[in-house]
């Protein structure tokens, strides 16, 4: 591989994730206590914990934490299952292992950064799929047939999407893997978010459930709120791909922090009582930035995404998003993501928008500082 260019999202957080006071674009939802996990984990599990050792573990993945993975697909079982130090390694790996030299890729835009670059640095060729604004961002089946090469060997897809929110519909997914499993396509799907769907009949099939040539990503970072632990994993039953996979991890991390597997364990047994509290925390969030965006109706427009907890909101003032975003953030500690960290090599992204977080508790803090720095703008533009 080539060198990578600079990861833009990354390095904007690098500065700023944690210098601003109000982070409002966490694309996490909010954390718990350790005490508050280990309260979750049942008998067998928290003497697991009390008699944790430190030493390595297996580079798949410990055992229990592969069952209790697989418990949360239809149909699959821990053979299925890779894990990974977060769900970036996952992708990494996966893309090396998809991807060669001669072939060619299909990926949606927007996008999270490195589901496009990788694959534009390894693959011969790679063509972006639009998640059009107009379309409220979903994706058009006939955008992805038109997009197909001979040499097409994966699609690359995001739902609930990053940064839009937007959620494929079920036809269309489904018409997805159909597509690649008559084509002998890989279908790569990033799932962090789902299980925040804002309405349960928008959730969709786990890819690594329709098809072998399915490939499902998840972490406990996002929808489950436990970024600290630093657990990902891969879930397809496309074994040969699996063992491609284990082998670029050698150079990797090796194998995860045997704690973190065991609280991870104990969190995905409880996930129902912790996806529940999430979508709960994400649904008030929303009514209450939505009512913030509905007071400023001459600088924002925005409409309440599919699922995740972040989304893709317009800026219409005259100084722009760019301007906007830096300001708020150097002046008043209010921090967001500007579409210019999302660009495209592949295709064009609306350069009037911004990423919003809501999956965080407090949010009504950081929507007061940002409502002031409004107030007082207007008081200085008024003055002028």
């Amino acid at each position: 591989m080539t060198t990578l260019p600079d990861f833009r999202l990354e390095m904007h957080f690098s500065r700023w994730e944690f210098k601003a006071r109000h982070h409002m674009t966490a694309s996490d939802s909010e954390t718990i206590a350790m005490s508050e996990l280990l309260a979750l984990a049942d008998d067998a599990d928290r003497e697991a914990w009390d008699k944790l050792t430190l030493g390595y573990t297996e580079t798949y993945g410990a055992p229990a934490l592969r069952s209790a993975i697989a418990s949360t697909y239809q149909g699959l079982s821990a053979a299925d299952i890779l894990c990974f130090a977060g769900a970036e390694e996952g992708l990494y790996c996966a893309m090396l292992a998809l991807l060669g030299p001669q072939d060619h890729a299909i990926v949606t835009v927007p996008n999270y950064q490195s589901m496009e670059t990788l694959p534009v640095t390894i693959a011969a060729s790679v063509t972006g799929v639009p998640l059009r604004p107009e379309n409220n961002w979903r994706l058009d089946i006939v955008d992805v047939r038109a997009a197909l090469k001979p040499n097409t060997k994966m699609i690359a897809v995001n739902f609930p999407n990053n940064p839009t929110g937007s959620i494929a519909d079920q036809q269309t997914f489904k018409a997805l893997a159909e597509l690649c499993a008559e084509r002998g396509i890989h279908l790569f799907s990033d799932e962090v978010y789902r299980g925040l769907e804002r309405d349960p009949a928008l959730r969709l099939p786990q890819a690594a459930e329709l098809f072998e040539r399915g490939i499902s990503l998840n972490v406990m970072s996002k929808a489950y709120g436990l970024p600290g632990l630093r657990i990902g994993w891969i879930a397809c039953r496309d074994h040969a791909v699996l063992e491609r996979m284990e082998k670029m991890k050698h150079y990797l991390s090796i194998c995860n922090s045997r704690p973190s597997e065991v609280l991870a364990t104990i969190a995905l047994k409880a996930r129902e009582h912790l996806l529940d509290r999430n979508r709960a925390l994400c649904a008030a969030n929303l009514e209450k930035l939505g009512a913030f965006f509905a007071a400023f109706p001459n600088l924002y427009e925005w409409r309440e995404p599919d699922g995740g907890c972040v989304g893709f909101a317009r800026y219409l003032g005259a100084d722009g998003v760019e301007t906007h975003c830096r300001r708020l953030v150097e002046e008043s500690g209010v921090l967001l993501l500007p579409s210019s960290l999302f660009v495209s090599d592949l295709l064009p992204v609306a350069q009037d928008r911004f990423r919003v977080g809501f999956g965080r508790r407090d949010i009504e803090v950081g929507l007061e500082a940002w409502r002031q720095h409004l107030r007082a703008d207007s008081g200085v533009k008024r003055s002028a």
